[in-house]
């Protein structure tokens, strides 16, 4: 099948490619011209693991390109996607401002029946003014065409957002017309080939599915940080209470790590969209604002705990020291730092005049972009390199290469001898028998002891 996809940011460039991998000939849209001719130069913007390979043989197989032309693209497509973003508006709704800009380019340049796809994280009630939008610029041209919007939200993982696409555990398609539910199961057959693995529904259930999901998942990570906070308090170790409660069938092991706070671009955003769409509709969305404020306060935890082993005076006894970090990226396998605690942990110990040495696989790059050279701040080759002249070490984002370290080398590298581990990786006992002073989340020392 024929497609245009408007927008080549995570959601946009992954299904792209993946629709170009099975067959579908696919042309991505955007506005970045820049970013335009590098991808169809076989450069990509994110780092994606097996998305830079895909995009390169499907481009140059001919069965996907990138282009400014939306007139061109929508004559392209029998099915036209929505893959911008929809940024958190001060208010913490979802600023669809983007969703509606293509809406209306659809709606100046069809010239026949369309299907026009959503797959935009959005709040409920957003095909009905995608449909608006798109109406009023046919009425607009003194024309009329049948078309229908379609709402198909997107289950990606960062990090495993390829093999996410190509084996979707499922793909939810909200739609009215039976027609168009009967093209998009065409679309997705190289996908549902061993079960059926399309849920159908009305259009305004799926769009709250997204929001559910992710609301849903958030929960369980701000729920976790919460038992690890009070395992803290208790001299509880949290990694036992996880093994004891994940056993439970009716629990499972998903999403049950305490750590230092979610981030990226969908759990804090959508969680918000989700509360304020609840207030917009007369309901306190109690639960949901917990979860924000439970994981708002986690992000500062690590700091915290540095504040607490260096005295009750932290902020004045932290000044000067040097402290490496240890993953800047909001989780591993990407280098996406939006929300990301190791962007409060390194702002705290600024401000409470620190510098920091940092070590990321992929998310140097970004945090050049965001920060920018500055005297207190080290970008450095490699995790080791960045423990040189280093006071103490605090571990942010769970890379592979950070989980068996050398503790003596560790030990030999740091001047206070200490390690703060914001994702739990490290056995307490083992590590604190090589002469290092161990603090966690929910184990290893506590402040409270």
């Amino acid at each position: 099948m024929r497609v245009a996809i408007f927008g080549t940011g995570y959601v946009g460039l992954v299904t792209g490619a993946c629709l170009a991998e099975v067959g579908h000939q696919v042309v991505c849209v955007d506005i970045d011209q820049a970013k335009l001719d590098a991808l169809n130069r076989g450069l990509i913007p994110i780092y994606e693991p097996g998305l830079e390979p895909m995009v390169k043989a499907n481009h140059a197989a001919g069965r996907s390109r990138f282009t400014s032309d939306a007139a061109a693209a929508i004559a392209h497509g029998e099915i036209t996607f929505i893959a911008v973003g929809t940024p958190a508006d001060q208010d913490g709704s979802a600023d669809l401002q983007y969703v509606l800009a293509v809406a209306r380019t659809v709606g100046r340049h069809i010239d026949g029946p369309a299907i026009v796809v959503n797959k935009s994280t959005v709040p409920v009630g957003t095909a009905d003014r995608v449909r608006v939008a798109i109406q009023e610029e046919l009425a607009a041209r003194g024309v009329a065409h049948d078309f229908d919007v379609v709402s198909n939200p997107e289950f990606l993982k960062e990090g495993d957002a390829v093999a996410d696409c190509m084996r979707p555990d499922r793909i939810v398609i909200g739609a009215k017309k039976p027609a168009a539910i009967a093209r998009m199961r065409r679309l997705y057959a190289p996908f549902n080939r061993n079960r059926d693995r399309i849920v159908e529904m009305d259009v305004r259930s799926a769009e709250l599915t997204k929001y559910a999901a992710n609301a849903m998942l958030a929960t369980k990570i701000s729920f976790m940080n919460e038992i690890a906070n009070i395992a803290e308090r208790v001299g509880a170790d949290v990694e036992q209470v996880r093994n004891g409660i994940g056993s439970d069938p009716r629990i499972g092991w998903h999403f049950i790590y305490p750590g230092a706070g979610y981030g990226g671009s969908c759990f804090p955003k959508d969680v918000q969209a989700l509360a304020k769409t609840a207030e917009q509709y007369g309901m306190q969305p109690t639960l949901l604002n917990a979860v924000e404020s439970v994981n708002n306060a986690q992000k500062g935890h690590l700091f915290e705990l540095v504040q607490r082993h260096y005295g009750t005076e932290g902020a004045g006894i932290v000044a000067g020291k040097t402290f490496a970090v240890w993953g800047l990226a909001f989780k591993p396998n990407t280098d996406d730092m939006r929300a990301a605690s190791s962007r409060r942990l390194m702002e705290q110990l600024w401000e409470a005049g620190a510098t920091v040495r940092v070590y990321d696989p992929e998310a140097t790059r970004e945090a050049r972009r965001i920060f920018g050279e500055r005297d207190d701040l080290t970008f450095c080759d490699n995790a080791f390199s960045a423990l040189e002249d280093a006071d103490a070490l605090v571990v942010v984002t769970e890379w592979k290469q950070f989980r068996s370290p050398d503790f003596g080398k560790i030990k030999q590298a740091l001047k206070d001898d200490v390690v703060f581990d914001g994702r739990n990786l490290y056995d307490p006992q083992e590590i604190e028998a090589a002469g290092l002073a161990y603090y966690a989340i929910g184990r290893g020392r506590s402040l409270y002891a």
